[in-house]
């Protein structure tokens, strides 16, 4: 069974920085990323449908820019679930994915970037700059989708991969 790839891969109307293409997102955080339609689902969205399924991946083969984002968010969101693992109150919870979101990152090409041999580093310093505005806008409104699911006591669906709610 192969992973699951982004349904974004297609789109070529998007500015790409390095080899991530900058999507649209569904979000009032203040950045660079354009506004997607609200009825739509955006990378975020995909993201936490697609999380545990590719997470069961020791293999993925990239078929475009948005694959990489997915990747990203997919890492981004691993991580953040290992820092609620004690499970803490809803403050500590929020307290935690917020800092998380806003503590400095390593973009590709930097020394400190996990997968540098995956991703391009961005052309000059104004696409490091663009490229890391976009990211920190991503994981800021990912950090306060990834609350919601995590407070509603939202478990994963075995059928689809993602996250459901169980209400």
């Amino acid at each position: 069974m192969p992973a699951y790839h982004s349904q974004f891969n297609d789109n070529t109307e998007y500015r790409i920085v390095g080899n991530m293409v900058l999507l649209p997102i569904k979000t009032k955080i203040r950045g660079p990323g354009t506004l997607a339609p609200a009825d739509q689902k955006d990378i975020i969205d995909e993201s936490l449908d697609l999380f545990r399924a590719n997470c069961l991946f020791r293999n993925f083969e990239i078929k475009g820019n948005a694959d990489r984002v997915l990747i990203y968010l997919i890492l981004f969101i691993s991580d953040c679930l290992g820092r609620l693992t004690k499970s803490p109150s809803q403050k500590e919870a929020v307290k935690i994915l917020s800092t998380r979101a806003l503590d400095p990152f390593a973009l590709p090409g930097e020394p400190n970037f996990p997968l540098n041999a995956l991703y391009a580093a961005p052309a000059h310093r104004g696409d490091a700059d663009l490229l890391r505005q976009y990211l920190s806008q991503l994981r800021q409104e990912l950090a306060l989708r990834l609350y919601v699911v995590v407070a509603s006591g939202s478990e994963f669906d075995d059928n689809r991969g993602g996250i459901v709610d169980k209400h």
